[in-house]
Parts: C-alpha cells; structure tokens; sequence
C-alpha cells in the first residue's frame, strides 16, 4: 500500500513541477499566442499560431523598429504582474476564452518620435516608411501628426485599412508591449 502512495505522490508532484515551469517559462521566458482577426495581413494570418519572446516584457527593453509586438490594448490603464498570470496561455486554455485585448501590432514609432500620416504613407521623423509589409495603400485619410511620449510607442497593423491601432487607442506604454514575435 505505500509503493502505491509513492508511486501517485511521484506522479502528482511530477506534475506540479511540470505546471509551475509552463508558468514560470510563459511568463517570462516565451509563451504561444494566436493572431485574432486580419489586422496583420498578409504578414500574418486570422488564427495563425505564433511564438512571442517574453525577454522585453521581463527585462523592461523597448522593441526595434518594425517588430512585431503582443501589446495590451488597454493603454489607459496601469498593468500588474496579476495581469500577467491571470493572461497567461495556460489558464486561457483552462478557461477556454482567448483574451480579445492583446493585438499583434507593428513597431513604428518609438519615444520622442514624430509620426505623420499624409499622402496615404506613414513618415517617422520627416521621412516615408519603406514598407514591403504592408497589406495595400491607405486609403486616403486626413493627414495627422503624432509625437510619441517617452515610454511609449506608436503601433501599426500591416493591413492599415482594417486595424485598430495607435490612431485609434493611442500610444502604448513599454509596459503594456508583452512580447515580441520569435
């Protein structure tokens, strides 16, 4: 009878160890994610599995240009270390619901930046983006302007006809950039 306690009590701290490590390597090491909509196209596609490093997130580092970054859309807010568990893949899977909040976006803009749109092309600092990326021509737009705060960052989707980005929730805090794509 006690090989068999051992045995199960062998088995269940087994998984124990396997759970918290899944934890600990999605919060801060790298974790899966799924792109939700066609925001990104044709760089990435509607439900298309990708795999974000967590490194930025945990070490605090801004992103390059031209990233691709997991961001927290819900830039009006302050974000906690409890944001980051209660999001973590693993307890969305056990939940069964993907949290509709985190966009996969492009880097564009980062602090003390000036951002423009006019003439259907974004420019940063007085010049025009090169971006083979992108999905079409803007469609003509009034032209706007942006300088991006410090600890900010200024995102677009590739498919900037269809993307809800930093035109329209704003600049995204460095704390709010959960990861970026491998």
């Amino acid at each position: 009878m006690q090989s068999i306690v051992k045995e199960i009590w062998a088995w269940v701290s087994s998984i124990a160890i396997a759970f918290v490590l899944t934890l600990l390597i999605g919060l801060f090491v790298f974790q899966p994610t799924k792109v939700l909509g066609h925001s990104m196209d044709p760089s990435l596609h509607n439900e298309q599995r990708i795999y974000v490093s967590k490194l930025s997130h945990t070490f605090g580092y801004e992103p390059k240009y031209g990233d691709i970054v997991i961001i927290d859309s819900r830039v009006e807010r302050p974000r906690s270390f409890k944001d980051d568990v209660l999001e973590h893949p693993l307890l969305e899977l056990m939940r069964g619901v993907q949290d509709e909040n985190m966009y996969v976006k492009r880097v564009i803009g980062k602090p003390g930046d000036v951002i423009e749109l006019k003439e259907q092309k974004v420019y940063r600092n007085g010049q025009p983006l090169d971006e083979p990326y992108i999905n079409e021509t803007m469609q003509p737009a009034a032209e706007r302007k942006w300088t991006v705060p410090e600890d900010s960052l200024f995102v677009m989707g590739d498919n900037r006809n269809h993307s809800k980005d930093s035109r329209d929730i704003g600049f995204v805090p460095l704390d709010h950039v959960l990861g970026i794509k491998l």
